[in-house]
């Protein structure tokens, strides 16, 4: 399916076609692999999703930053949960559909989160396939 997005050079398509080469240079996570990690207690997942798509408990991606950024203290204050740590593996951020999921472990991985990944399957993938 992948190629038929591609499409041929000067075709509708050529952002896509850099966008999909570019999604390649992080470190993800299948959907198997995620339950595996999550029952085994060994992930931790991050909701980069808005407030809007998402019930509280996010950190919306235009936030992350800031976020990663933070004393351990406010960002337990903020968010409700412990601040994770740049030596946490499987820091694992999702989305609704995988962009932003992608661009929050670019971000975290900058910031020096090594273990941070990306579930590109997204909510989407794992709403449809879980039910």
């Amino acid at each position: 399916m992948l190629q038929a997005l591609r499409g041929p050079v000067g075709s509708t398509f050529p952002r896509l076609k850099i966008a999909v080469r570019t999604m390649t240079g992080v470190p993800t996570v299948s959907l198997p692999e995620l339950r595996s990690l999550l029952a085994s207690g060994r992930a931790r997942l991050i909701d980069v999703r808005s407030r809007e798509e998402a019930a509280a408990g996010t950190i919306p991606v235009s936030e992350l930053e800031s976020a990663l950024r933070m004393d351990p203290a406010t960002f337990q204050a903020l968010f409700s949960e412990e601040k994770p740590r740049l030596e946490d593996e499987n820091l694992v951020f999702f989305c609704q559909m995988g962009k932003r999921g992608f661009q929050a472990t670019q971000l975290a991985r900058a910031l020096g989160y090594t273990g941070a990944r990306n579930y590109s399957g997204a909510y989407k993938e794992w709403s449809e396939k879980d039910h």
